[in-house]
């Protein structure tokens, strides 16, 4: 297997190198380039078509946020993931609609990190458990539920819902596995056939779903 090849992408340096030291640990991980700010990190990631992008958000000359909606317009293949000590709305939201494939907050253990970059690599989306919260408490107003939604609902297996609820929650494959005594590789089908009934893309929209349409319950809601 080839190693996942990685830009970093923020303006403090000692973190970054941090960051490239502990990836570096990892033989299926490299780093192939560094970048202090936006419009370095569109330059980089020009040049070395890295695989995945590691973005802080508030940077010099061009914040994360508007080198994420340049690159992914002209290299929408790259996936970008945002890094950041920011838990603001604003800019949780805003880096999704520009094209962010994930969010996590910089105060996540270095095991949960090399994790969620494996899960980048199997096409899982990382999101940081309080922010998935966040995208379920700002997505959960219902919609309406038309005959064909209730149809999609009812082929769900309990496995299936006991799956979902588990991504409602924003665990990864591994913690669901290990939550449900199954396998990754079966929590893999599992999720797989969920998005192909639902005729959903990813886990964001299927744990969306799942809320605004009952069948788990909303982690966001106050007892």
């Amino acid at each position: 297997m080839e190693p996942l090849r990685i830009l970093l992408a923020d303006d403090h340096i000692l973190f970054r190198k941090g960051v490239a030291a502990l990836l570096a640990s990892q033989p299926d991980m490299q780093v192939v380039g560094e970048a202090g700010d936006g419009l370095e990190a569109i330059a980089r990631a020009r040049e070395l078509m890295p695989e995945v992008i590691l973005m802080d958000i508030s940077m010099p000359r061009c914040s994360g946020l508007e080198a994420v909606r340049a690159i992914k317009r002209e290299m929408p293949h790259v996936r970008i993931i945002m890094l950041t000590v920011s838990d603001d709305d604003n800019d949780l939201f805003t880096a999704i609609k520009n094209g962010a494939e994930g969010y996590l907050l910089k105060d996540l253990e270095p095991r949960q990190l090399f994790e969620m970059m494996e899960g980048v690599r199997r096409g899982e989306v990382p999101i940081s458990g309080v922010v998935a919260a966040r995208i379920l408490q700002e997505f959960r107003a219902p919609e309406e539920r038309t005959p064909g939604r209730r149809a999609m609902r009812e082929e769900l297996t309990p496995r299936e819902i006991e799956v979902l609820a588990e991504v409602v929650k924003g665990c990864t494959n591994k913690e669901i596995a290990a939550h449900l005594n199954i396998t990754e590789n079966t929590v893999k089908i599992h999720l797989c056939n969920i998005l192909e009934k639902l005729h959903l893309e990813n886990r964001i929209q299927a744990a969306v779903y799942a809320v605004r349409e009952g069948l788990v319950e909303d982690p966001t809601r106050e007892e």
